[in-house]
C-alpha cells in the first residue's frame, strides 16, 4: 500500500510514509490508481486534485504495474 498525502503544497506521494497532512492509502498497482484518480481519492482526502496534482499522481502511476501479476521494470 502506498499513502497519498493532501499537505499544503498538495498532494503527494509519501513513500516514507511520515509526512504530517491527510491521508489515504492505495495499493501499489495502476488500475487502483485509476479508479482513485476518478474521484474516490479526493473524496478521501476531502479536497480537489489540481491540476499539478493530477499530473505528478499520474506520472507516478505510469511506473506501476497495471495488475498484481505484473512486474516493474
Amino acid at each position: 500500500m502506498l499513502r497519498v498525502v493532501r499537505t499544503t503544497d498538495g498532494v503527494v506521494v509519501d513513500i516514507s510514509g511520515k509526512l504530517a497532512g491527510r491521508g489515504a492509502y492505495l495499493h501499489d498497482r495502476r488500475d487502483c490508481w485509476e479508479r482513485g484518480l476518478k474521484g474516490v481519492l479526493a473524496n478521501a482526502l476531502k479536497t480537489d486534485l489540481s491540476p499539478d496534482d493530477r499530473v505528478r499522481l499520474e506520472t507516478f502511476m505510469k511506473s506501476l504495474p497495471q495488475d498484481a501479476g505484473e512486474k516493474t521494470m
